[in-house]
């Protein structure tokens, strides 16, 4: 086959390609006019403020299983490690927490609460008598 003869077949292909393309395009814009516009997949939860109280409900049941450390910390007090070592039973350590003073609720090591040592059947407890809000746990990691 020639040089020329090569050349015009690869125009020919070039042009029908081209027609193909065309008409594709004239297709996908008449079928895009005439039906309605896509919705977006709902991928992502959306975060406006039209979310119902059930809806979050069901959200966090997604969590409420998973397991945390609760700490009532009852005061802390430094020792020398010879100190440390004179402790025997019966031995009485200083806290630097006053009586009567709130205990703090540590959850996971971050402060969510202060209350009250109660006991209940002999057990100890800790009735809740201020619960830190999320806004002030953000000032207090910003100090």
């Amino acid at each position: 086959m020639s040089e020329a003869t090569e050349n015009t077949e690869g125009a020919a292909e070039d042009a029908i390609s081209e027609d193909d393309w065309a008409a594709a395009m004239a297709e996908q814009a008449t079928t895009e006019a005439s039906a309605p516009a896509a919705q977006p997949a709902q991928i992502f939860e959306n975060f406006g403020g039209d979310t119902s109280r059930a809806s979050v409900m069901n959200e966090l049941d997604m969590i409420l299983d998973i397991p945390v450390q609760i700490t009532v910390e009852l005061g802390r007090t430094k020792l020398t490690i010879k100190n440390l070592l004179q402790l025997a039973h019966g031995s009485v350590v200083e806290l630097d927490a006053m009586a009567g003073e709130p205990m703090d609720v540590l959850v996971n090591g971050t402060l969510i609460a202060q209350g009250e040592v109660v006991v209940v059947n002999e057990k100890f407890g800790i009735r809740l008598t201020d619960i830190i809000t999320p806004s002030e746990r953000m000032k207090k990691l910003n100090r």
